[in-house]
């Protein structure tokens, strides 16, 4: 019986092609009747480096020319760094499933093994292209000095080797499945920085009539991590705040139900609100809710609209 055939779009740096190919070995292992494809593509994103990502304005950023191939019938599925993904996904377009979980700490590369955030020079430089990490970064050590960096994983590491800063800030997910793991000195602990929404999870997007991806991508879909990043998605969106936004989250699926750490935090890092809230797994919506209006009860929505004037004024 001949194979039919299911179109995976990629962007194309290191760490978006990992992440297709390892959906397409998934899909391939648990499909026997699938012959997957790779689309590669370019997205605004990738094609302004020379700008801090909160200046662009990020609503789709990384994902608009995927979501327009999907939705000409270009291409079945788009795989997404479900960080990348904005929460209002396009009229005709679902996140269809959400692979299981990496480790979802950021990483600090130094110098040395061993540095820790603590342990950095009296007014070090660290690179990072985050404003979640740059606010949380300043709040633990505001004489650090922070630089922008942009760039794929590999490229941002080849940055630091030649430059003279004392630091770089990543995603561990995207170091260690580069194969990068060496360069780290050390992990920084979720309650030290908390991660971005989704950080470490894949999204996966396709077309709402599209059934055979809609099957397809079933067997690869991890329903705790689903329920997790539903719920820091809900808090985002109540939020309303984007993926260049000082906004972090971290929802977990435990026995006793899901738990959800909020935060919001000036650009500067004077400012930070956190709260954590429990829930069931089965309102993960009304979980992320909850949390965000506690956020914005205590003053979160003051700076949220400190940071947005000032992005506006950019």
């Amino acid at each position: 019986m001949e194979k039919q055939v299911l179109v995976i779009g990629t962007r194309k740096s290191d760490l978006a092609l990992w992440q297709a190919n390892f959906v397409k070995k998934e899909l391939e292992k648990k499909n026997k009747n699938l012959k997957i494809e790779l689309k590669l593509i370019s997205t605004k994103g990738d094609k302004i480096l020379d700008v801090a990502l909160s200046k662009i304005g990020d609503k789709g950023l990384f994902t608009k020319e995927l979501e327009l191939a999907l939705l000409n019938d270009e291409i079945d599925i788009a795989v997404h760094s479900l960080k990348d993904l904005q929460t209002d996904i396009p009229k005709g377009l679902k996140l269809a499933a959400v692979t299981k979980r990496h480790h979802v700490e950021d990483v600090l590369i130094a110098r040395k093994k061993g540095m820790t955030i603590e342990k950095l020079s009296e007014g070090a430089t660290v690179a990072t292209g985050s404003l979640r990490r740059k606010s949380q970064l300043k709040h633990l050590r505001p004489d650090v000095k922070v630089v922008e960096l942009r760039g794929n994983v590999p490229t941002r590491i080849k940055k630091f080797q030649k430059s003279k800063w004392d630091a770089i800030i990543l995603a561990r997910a995207g170091v260690e499945r580069l194969k990068m793991k060496k360069h780290i000195s050390s992990i920084i602990p979720k309650d030290v920085m908390l991660p971005a929404v989704g950080q470490g999870a894949l999204g996966i997007e396709i077309k709402s009539t599209n059934k055979l991806a809609e099957q397809a991508v079933k067997s690869i879909h991890d329903e705790n991590t689903y329920c997790a990043a539903v719920a820091e998605r809900a808090m985002l969106k109540s939020l309303e705040g984007g993926c260049q936004v000082p906004i972090g989250a971290l929802a977990e699926v435990k026995s006793n139900g899901l738990y959800l750490d909020g935060l919001v935090a000036s650009v500067d890092g004077s400012i930070t609100f956190a709260t954590r809230l429990k829930g069931k797994k089965s309102e993960a919506v009304k979980l992320g809710k909850a949390v965000a209006s506690t956020l914005k009860k205590a003053g979160a929505n003051k700076v949220l609209k400190e940071i947005y004037k000032e992005a506006g004024r950019n």
